[in-house]
């Protein structure tokens, strides 16, 4: 009858249905395939791909893997800097008379260590002839000008023997506060000060920053490639009574490496003496300033310097 469609159930038209269940069957297969096969978009993140270090033969991943030359080279141990000779301590017992204070940098890190109060100042007196010789160095080589064997002789004698005529003469000629103004630039200062018109004596430098200076004339910054090691040699061979304080400390044999320059003056406007230590060893700078009663001499400062070193030094040394 028409209106009534009879459907053959062992091979006639499938329902739609059925249809649909199979079209889903096959796209889930094909999906699987897909995210199976290397190298396809749909490939699972999660499968162990071949050749993959973290593969054994059967592609069950491992903890480690088993191609060792596939590993990168473990990194070598940074080497540990040996100790400065240097160790920080409580320095009340040397019972020293006056202000007093001191810094040591390290010159492989930059580090510095002191006392509390390392970054307050005092007149430099000599101790501030180092970076004035320095200053005239560098800015000559920097013009193309050789000092003359007379200069040099000059400058010799206003770091081995502390001239305070030459030392006058030298400050003149770089500039007078224009030098010192140079100093804390160059030597990145954080404490000192100009003392406008007073000067090369009166020079405000504090401990910290005598050890900068140091630094600065080591590396080379205040005298120029040029001339630094024949500044560094001249202050080794500082002499008579400029030759105390820092270096004192170390033992005889070591001394000789020690560059310094030291600095001593009476202020009776202050009713003070200022006694002042610079030394420059391989790894390290120091400062010591000291500040005391005018009627205590300088025998007294220069001695009370050195006792600080030897005080700080490390055991062993």
């Amino acid at each position: 009858m028409a209106g009534n469609r009879r459907v053959d159930r062992r091979g006639g038209e499938a329902s739609p249905l059925r249809l649909i269940g199979i079209a889903v069957i096959l796209i889930g297969l094909v999906l699987v395939s897909l995210r199976l096969l290397p190298g396809s978009p749909f490939e699972s993140s999660a499968a162990a791909k071949w050749g993959d270090a973290g593969s054994d033969a059967n592609g069950r991943s491992g903890g480690t893997s088993t191609d060792r030359s596939a590993r990168s080279p473990a990194p070598s141990p940074s080497p540990s800097l040996e100790p400065l000779p240097f160790v920080a301590t409580d320095l009340s017992n040397l019972d020293i008379k006056g202000w007093y204070s001191w810094s040591v940098l390290d010159r492989r890190t930059g580090k510095i260590i002191g006392s509390k109060n390392m970054g307050e100042t005092s007149t430099t007196a000599s101790m501030i002839k180092a970076w004035v010789v320095a200053d005239y160095l560098r800015r000559a080589d920097e013009a193309g000008q050789t000092p003359s064997d007379a200069k040099l002789a000059d400058a010799t004698l206003i770091i081995r023997d502390s001239d305070n005529t030459r030392a006058q003469q030298f400050y003149n000629q770089v500039g007078r506060d224009a030098s010192i103004k140079r100093l804390i630039s160059m030597c990145k200062l954080t404490d000192s000060k100009v003392a406008p018109d007073r000067g090369w004596s009166e020079t405000r430098l504090s401990p910290r920053d005598a050890a900068r200076m140091g630094n600065c004339i080591a590396t080379g910054t205040a005298a120029g490639p040029k001339w630094t090691k024949w500044l560094l040699n001249e202050m080794r061979l500082v002499r008579g009574v400029g030759d105390f304080g820092i270096r004192k400390a170390f033992p005889t044999a070591q001394r000789k490496q020690i560059a310094i320059k030291n600095g001593w003056v009476d202020r009776p406007e202050w009713q003070e003496m200022h006694i002042n230590c610079m030394a420059i060893g391989d790894t390290w700078t120091m400062g010591v300033m000291l500040k005391y009663p005018l009627n205590l001499g300088w025998d007294y400062g220069m001695d009370k310097c050195q006792k600080i070193t030897e005080a700080l030094l490390r055991p062993g040394t």
